[in-house]
């Protein structure tokens, strides 16, 4: 559990470290913008953070599981081998979901500038400086989303009704 945790203490710290920086940058110095490599590190950054901790508290959930209605089984099920598996493939879907996302946006081209006017840079935001027809991407990509953090939603309460049911 305490493995898990330091994880997600780590991809908490990155989350925010990825706005709160440039948040205060553009209060001290009173501006409001951020250029197209910094928007598009930050977007790649928000949902490598936020998948990653999407990934790990589903896989803490089954942790949970596991030492609650499995715990003679739990040493073999979850040993530190399997946590560290389990820990890097979080980390891993984290940066493929944000690979996909941060270049299925940042592939289209831009007609309307690229000057967002704004410290946070956010995909809907890009999309409207877009001079494609987007509809499409952002379909699939809002599809994949949905998917997968309903599939982390659906594990994570299936485990919490099991705990709360006869193991």
């Amino acid at each position: 559990m305490f493995f898990f945790l330091l994880h997600l203490a780590l991809s908490d710290l990155g989350s925010i470290c990825t706005t709160v920086p440039k948040a205060m940058h553009n209060s001290l110095w009173d501006t409001r913008n951020i250029s197209y490599t910094g928007c598009a590190a930050q977007v790649f950054l928000i949902f490598f953070f936020l998948g990653s901790e999407l990934a790990l508290l589903t896989i803490m959930c089954y942790d949970r599981y596991v030492s609650i209605c499995k715990p003679l089984h739990y040493g073999t099920l979850l040993g530190s081998r399997a946590c560290a598996h389990m820990a890097a493939a979080a980390w891993a879907s984290a940066f493929l979901n944000a690979l996909l996302h941060t270049a299925n946006t940042f592939s289209l081209p831009l007609c309307h500038g690229n000057a967002l006017g704004q410290f946070f840079c956010e995909i809907p935001h890009i999309l409207k400086l877009s001079c494609s027809h987007s509809k499409l991407r952002e379909l699939g990509l809002l599809a994949v989303g949905i998917f997968i953090a309903f599939g982390g939603f659906v594990f994570i309460v299936f485990s919490y009704v099991q705990i709360s049911g006869p193991c």
